[in-house]
């Protein structure tokens, strides 16, 4: 057994005690005081393995978290680590239903997503307590508490981070059976209003303009915009509208997400959204939004990377493989930067955001060894 995985496999207590305990810590997204206190308490916790902390202070959202271990001599750029604290769980639902392990699975709310990523990180950090002397580049970890609603206040110093560095890993879910993901999708989100005229439905009908029956128009166009084969997906995830079922609607509205596999793609469809045209003479639409994360690219230096950390794999006897998935994350941020970005790094399990949502416990200590491996060698 390596050295590396010798570590953690010492460490296995600590690593499950550190899940069980994140899991049973409420952090949903826009509960600034929750996200603050586990903030705080990672901080604490790094900087006690001897890291340089500095807190990125939010004054109307939750705080975000650096912390640094130095080389004695450093490469240029630094390695990037990335994961976020908030998760899309209510308050008060590690309380109905705390963690527990069954069969060999740690279940309970975030587990997946993306508590299991953080026990990792935890690990790493107590790693680096003991062996910075093996560093060849310095380490940052940055943690965010906005992720699950699109990172707005985070994007920026995410960016920023980026452009300092030579390599972003993210501790996000892997794929089933542990691969990594070298492409995601790009996320856009659009908001489009409709203003008809009100009328009475029996007495003055044709006065009318329904609101409603010009979203239903708008509806079918955008569906028609879906390409399975390409990648790209428009769904209505949300309608609202209208007062009285006696009442011709004056105002409708509906939220819309798009994915794409590229940015050109991204672009076109955002022109494509943008310059919808009434369909009823009298309606109006009001269109806002926009592509929200860009696509995590394949490109040769992720494909290059890979391929390097596939070899850094075999050396703790771990078969890596790689694959592409649908939902956005951080990292589609900085691969947009050009920025060679592996993601899915966290420990193997299923259910992000469902009831069933889990990790297996087996799994922690190969992937903690693995992110280790990386972050030193890569």
């Amino acid at each position: 057994m390596s050295k590396l995985l010798s570590f953690f496999q010492a460490l296995e207590t600590e690593l499950l005690d550190w899940l069980s305990l994140l899991i049973n810590t409420d952090s949903p997204s826009n509960h600034k005081l929750e996200l603050d206190q586990l903030i705080h308490w990672f901080s604490t916790q790094f900087s006690s393995d001897g890291a340089q902390i500095r807190m990125v202070d939010q004054p109307d959202c939750a705080n975000h978290l650096l912390a640094r271990w130095h080389a004695s001599e450093p490469l240029e750029q630094q390695v990037l680590i990335l994961g976020h604290v908030d998760t899309v769980w209510p308050l008060g639902e590690s309380e109905r239903r705390p963690a527990r392990l069954e069969e060999g699975r740690v279940f309970g709310p975030g587990a997946f997503d993306m508590r299991g990523g953080l026990t990792l990180v935890l690990g790493l950090s107590r790693f680096l307590a003991q062996h910075r002397s093996q560093l060849k580049s310095q380490v940052t970890v940055l943690l965010t508490s906005d992720e699950e609603v699109g990172s707005p206040s985070s994007r920026a110093v995410i960016e920023e981070e980026a452009r300092q560095s030579r390599l972003v890993l993210v501790v996000e879910p892997c794929l089933p059976g542990g691969a990594l993901k070298t492409s995601r999708k790009g996320v856009g989100n659009f908001t489009i209003k409709v203003r008809g005229i009100a009328a009475h439905a029996g007495v003055d009908y044709s006065k009318g303009v329904s609101a409603i029956l010009e979203l239903s128009h708008q509806i079918q166009q955008l569906y028609t915009l879906n390409d399975l084969a390409k990648g790209t997906t428009i769904n209505v995830g949300q309608i609202r509208g209208g007062t009285r079922s006696n009442v011709i609607a004056e105002q409708a509205e509906m939220e819309v997400d798009i994915r794409v596999t590229s940015a050109a793609e991204g672009k076109r469809l955002t022109e494509k959204v943008k310059h919808l045209t009434p369909v009823q003479p009298g309606a109006q639409l009001e269109i806002s939004g926009g592509m929200n994360r860009p696509p995590l690219e394949r490109t040769e230096s992720i494909i290059q990377i890979f391929k390097r950390a596939q070899r850094l794999a075999m050396e703790l006897d771990i078969s890596l493989e790689e694959g592409s998935t649908g939902g956005g994350s951080d990292g589609c941020f900085t691969a947009a930067l050009g920025v060679p970005t592996l993601d899915g790094l966290g420990p193997d399990g299923a259910g992000p955001h469902a009831l069933h949502e889990h990790v297996v416990a087996k799994s922690l200590v190969p992937r903690a060894a693995l992110l280790a491996q990386l972050a030193l060698h890569l």
